[in-house]
This record gives C-alpha cells, sequence and structure tokens, in this order.
C-alpha cells in the first residue's frame, strides 16, 4: 500500500513495521505549522474517531505520536516524511511543505483516512515504516473551474480545494464571468448579480443541439463567500486567482449595464444573459466610462482577494481571449476611438483595452495574468470552449497551410502595446503561445487545449456522454509535457507550471464535473508535482497500478469519476449531441 502515492515523491524508502496510531496516540504541531496540525488532527479524527490529542515531540512518546515541524534546509513547499519506531515526523521548509507531507500521510493510512466518520470499529490505523523525500516540480500546479457557465454553489468549490489539496495542487483558477453568467457581487454595480447572473433558459450539449433546459439557471457569490473561499484555500497552501473576462465574453455584464456595450451598432438593451454557447459578437464598447466601470469592479475584486495571502495572490485573470472585432469595426464610436488612439486596427484596440488593465493593476502591485491572445490582441475568433465556435461566430482569417486559422504573431501591428514586465500568459491554444510569452520574458501557465482541456471526452466509445473534443484519456494527461522542448534552459524558467481547464458548458451539476475530472486530474497532478522521465518513457502501467489504490480514496471522498471500463449507466447522456473531433489533436 505504501508504494500506491499519487502523485509520486522523489524518493521513497521502506521497512518492515508500522506505527500504530491508538487512543493514547498525539499530534504535536511546532511552531510554524500549528495550521497544518489543526487540519491533520481534523480529518484524521472524523476519520478514525480516535482523540488524537495535541501532545509532546517525539522523544517524549511511545512510539505512536506524530510531529510536524519545519526544518529550514528544506525547500518552502519540499518536506520529508520519516515514519519508524519512534513515531511518524513530518517536517517542511514550510508550512505548505509540512502540509504536503500530512497529505502523504493520510494517503498512506489507507483510503479509509478520506472518510468523514468511521466505517468500521475495529479498524487498525498503522503507518508503514517509509521514509520520503519529496518536493514539487512546478511552483503553478492548477486547476481552472468554470463556474460562469454553470454555477457551482460554494460548498462545491469548497470541496473542490480539499480535492485539489488531496493531490498537491496550489492555484484554483476561478472563471468567474462570461456570457452566461457573472458570479461575483460587486456592490458598487448590484445589477451585475440582480440581472447577470441569471439567465432564462440553457442550451443542454453542444450549440447544436436541439435540445434546452427550459428554467432558470445561475447564482452568485457574495462577498463574504469569497473571503471565505480565499481564506479555506490558504489553509490548504492553495491560491485562487479570479478571472474578469474582458472585453470579450461580456453579454451578461452588458444584459445588466447595457451602455457597456457598442450602443450605436445594437440595442444593447434588448440584450439577456445569454442562453447558449459560443463565441459572442457582444463585447465591451472601447470607451472611458468602460474603463472607469471596470476599474471600479476590479477595486472591489482586489479587496476580496489581497495580494498577500498565497504566493500567486498578486495575479488577477483579465481574460482577453475571444473578442469578435465585428461591432468595432461598424462602430463609429468604435473607430473614433481608434483615430483618438492612433490604432491601426481592432486587434490594436483590443491590445489597448488589454494594456489598460496592465498598467491599472501594476500600479496597484498587482499582475495581469491573460489567455495567450493578450500576446496579439486576440485575433482569433473561434471558440476557446470545445464545444465549438469554429464555425460561425467572429470574423476569421485565412487558413495556413496546414488548415488552421492563422494567429496574428507577436511583434506585428496589435503588439505596440506590449505587456507590462509582470504580467503572465495562459497559453491555451497550444504551446505557441506560451513559447512566444516566455521568449519575451513573459512568466507562462501552460494549459494547451489539446492536452489538458478535460471537458474533452475521455474516450471514444458510443457511451461517452456529450463527447466533446478529441479524445484525451488518463494515459494521454499522464504524458503531458508542460515545458517545451523548443525552450532554452533560460526560457524554460518563465514555465511556472501548468493548469487543468474545467469549461463547463456541458456540465450541468457537480456529478458532471466530477466526471470529467477525475481521475484525470489525478495523471494531471503527478505530471505538475513530480520529476518524470520524457513522456515516451513515462511508466503508465506503474500509474494505473496505483490508481487502483486512489480510486478507493475518490471512492471514500464521494468523487463520480470515470471508471475505467467506462461510464455508469446513470453517468451517459444518450442522445445530447456534442461535438466529437476525430483523430489526434495538432501539437501546436
Amino acid at each position: 500500500m505504501h508504494a500506491d502515492l499519487i502523485p509520486a515523491p522523489r524518493t521513497l524508502g521502506s521497512a518492515s513495521g508500522g506505527v500504530r496510531l491508538t487512543a493514547r496516540s498525539r499530534l504535536h504541531a511546532d511552531e510554524g505549522t500549528e495550521g497544518v496540525g489543526h487540519w491533520l488532527l481534523t480529518v484524521l479524527r472524523e476519520a478514525t474517531g480516535l482523540p488524537l490529542r495535541e501532545g509532546r515531540e517525539l522523544d517524549d512518546t511511545d512510539g505512536d505520536g506524530i510531529e510536524l515541524r519545519l526544518d529550514p534546509r528544506l525547500g518552502p513547499e519540499e518536506y520529508r516524511l520519516v515514519s519508524d519506531a519512534s513515531g511518524v515526523l513530518v517536517e517542511g521548509g514550510g508550512a505548505a511543505g509540512v502540509f504536503w507531507g500530512a497529505q502523504t500521510l493520510r494517503q498512506l493510512l489507507g483510503p479509509e483516512a478520506y472518510r468523514r466518520a468511521p466505517a468500521a470499529r475495529d479498524r487498525v490505523w498503522s503507518v508503514p515504516y517509509v521514509t520520503v523525500e519529496d518536493a514539487p516540480r512546478f511552483r503553478w500546479r492548477g486547476l481552472m473551474l468554470d463556474v460562469a457557465r454553470h454555477f457551482l454553489p460554494k460548498d462545491g468549490v469548497l470541496r473542490y480545494l480539499d480535492l485539489m489539496a488531496a493531490h498537491k495542487l496550489n492555484v484554483l483558477h476561478l472563471h468567474l464571468t462570461d456570457d452566461q453568467g457573472w458570479r461575483v457581487e460587486i456592490k458598487r454595480y448590484p445589477r451585475l448579480t440582480e440581472v447577470g447572473a441569471w439567465r432564462a433558459r440553457t442550451k443542454f450539449g453542444h450549440r447544436a443541439s436541439p435540445l434546452w433546459e427550459d428554467k432558470p439557471h445561475g447564482g452568485y457569490y457574495t462577498q463574504d463567500d469569497l473571503r471565505e473561499i480565499v481564506a479555506y484555500a490558504a489553509r490548504r497552501h492553495i491560491t485562487v486567482v479570479p478571472e474578469i473576462d474582458v472585453p470579450g465574453h461580456s453579454q451578461a455584464a452588458i444584459a445588466a449595464y447595457p451602455e457597456l456595450g457598442n450602443t450605436d451598432v445594437v440595442d444593447t438593451a434588448s440584450l439577456g444573459v445569454w442562453d447558449t454557447w459560443g463565441v459572442n459578437k457582444n463585447v465591451l464598447a472601447p470607451t472611458d466610462h468602460t474603463l472607469r466601470f471596470y476599474e471600479g469592479v476590479f477595486e472591489e475584486l482586489l479587496e476580496l482577494f489581497p495580494a498577500d495571502v498565497a504566493p500567486f495572490s498578486a495575479f488577477v485573470h483579465i481574460g482577453g481571449d475571444e473578442c469578435p472585432k465585428d461591432q468595432w469595426r461598424e462602430s463609429a464610436a468604435a473607430r473614433a476611438r481608434m483615430r483618438e488612439l492612433g490604432l491601426a486596427d481592432e486587434d490594436a484596440l483590443q491590445s489597448w483595452f488589454v494594456r489598460h488593465f496592465d498598467n491599472w493593476l501594476t500600479a496597484r502591485g498587482r499582475r495581469l495574468i491573460g489567455w495567450d491572445e493578450i500576446l496579439q490582441g486576440g485575433s482569433r475568433t473561434e471558440g476557446r470552449a470545445p464545444v465549438g465556435s469554429d464555425e460561425e461566430e467572429g470574423a476569421k482569417r485565412p487558413l495556413d497551410e496546414e488548415g488552421r486559422q492563422g494567429n496574428r504573431a507577436p511583434g506585428g501591428e496589435a503588439a505596440q502595446f506590449s505587456l507590462a514586465p509582470g504580467a503572465a500568459v495562459s497559453s491555451w491554444r497550444g504551446y505557441a503561445g506560451g513559447i512566444a510569452a516566455a521568449r519575451m520574458g513573459h512568466d507562462v501557465v501552460m494549459c494547451p487545449e489539446q492536452q489538458v482541456y478535460l471537458d474533452h471526452r475521455q474516450d471514444g466509445g458510443p457511451d461517452e456522454p456529450v463527447p466533446i473534443g478529441w479524445v484525451r484519456t488518463l494515459e494521454d494527461v499522464f504524458r503531458f509535457e508542460p515545458v517545451p522542448p523548443e525552450l532554452t534552459a533560460d526560457e524554460a524558467r518563465h514555465v511556472l507550471g501548468a493548469q487543468a481547464n474545467v469549461w463547463t458548458e456541458v456540465m450541468e451539476d457537480r456529478e458532471r464535473v466530477d466526471y470529467q475530472t477525475f481521475p484525470r486530474l489525478a495523471a494531471f497532478a503527478e505530471v505538475v508535482w513530480s520529476r518524470l522521465p520524457a513522456p515516451a518513457e513515462r511508466d503508465f502501467g506503474d500509474f494505473e497500478r496505483r490508481m487502483t489504490a486512489h480510486y478507493a480514496r475518490l471512492d471514500a471522498l464521494g468523487v463520480g469519476y470515470r471508471p475505467p471500463s467506462g461510464p455508469r449507466p446513470w453517468q451517459r447522456r444518450p442522445g445530447v449531441l456534442g461535438r466529437p473531433i476525430e483523430g489526434a489533436p495538432p501539437n501546436v
């Protein structure tokens, strides 16, 4: 059992025997580890039923205790776990390292350690004798949850923070706004949630599906909800990075405040929150009023997401992707703004928009992060999410020689507004945006849709629910490599890490989110934590063997994952149209 750890540690040694936890066992949290000690006591008391009182250092115990302490010789997230005849000792270079060591300790106790109450009265709780030395490969080990397309209530977000912590993931990117919903309370603009948080009905399946869910859908997080989420995450050494999407993906905001849209070309007062999927042509107007409005939004957001809570807390995601330029081309006001600013085209106008908030955030000690279009003004207008958007929305660029739509390379006209040095890029359209950003000296989070978009289908079989995109199996995710070989060693240092993205257009509830996310998130967690060989050399057979134990952990946690044999009957969605893409995804 003790060799079934996920993610795999750097080194693991074992011996015969184990530390048995009993009613006499105690836990001592040394200075600087008290928060971890409180968390570990709580989860172990619930699962084991043992009192596990706070106690003394291991030297003063009978070999059945647990001690947590700092070791400044270790890195901030590095840990060492030793269980032997003297008890269990978890040391970390910082509280985060101790916490990840405590997660390993929980795995060593077996799947029942993940339950909220004892499942058996006569259970013997034993930690095998081991020595584990471990540290993460990447600093940014992220999960993006799209709570705009389908709202995930607060308790669901807290649950996912616990699931992330169990897999040693440390960044939750919350996609809080989109055409289909606005999910954060902004007190100076109450209509954003009074109107923008609710839609009358919802497309069921891909946007070409004839099916509708004819009932209102929505919800939002109050400011106190978000403060709770941030604090809950920080106790688990997870950073929450909020995303407010501008200037595209904004119909929910325009429905609430019509003056934010391009009123000279569309009757924005007639717009509602969008009820279907794809890329929407209703984008923000490039006016001073729009800038001031969103500065007000970000002012409240910065208070909810303080910069000093966790390692990446200074980041604010502004989207910046998939902004069709149709309305700007038709708008006399937008064209006048371009002339006033001396801009060559609408792509440059988007770059100006992004750079405004880049400067605004930088002046307040924060760092902008956006989708890779921020490098060139977001020239591509087909869909980000695999529910489509590559047929009819937006103005199209000509196909290149490989049949893909061309993207404006960094350094063209739209690049005249260079990003601030601290700005970072989420590389979603492939590796190319991340490579370009790293070579320009910007930090990068790799999240290529071809590899780690977890809304893509997990199998090519007919029973896969609402099949979207390319087949991305558990093994495919396990073989994902975040650092492209084109980068030099100096350039590769700009790769902060990677992120798996969960877009929820076709995930109408928590069960669907679980199904699409797991078990692939476990493979992703190993990729970003463990120092694995090159993708082709990785031992997937060993990972599958370790997953046997891990499925039992997920069962104890109540995760509705996709079983290796395929979806269970209630996980299927027969007759609901998806949009599968055949063949292997391009390596771009």
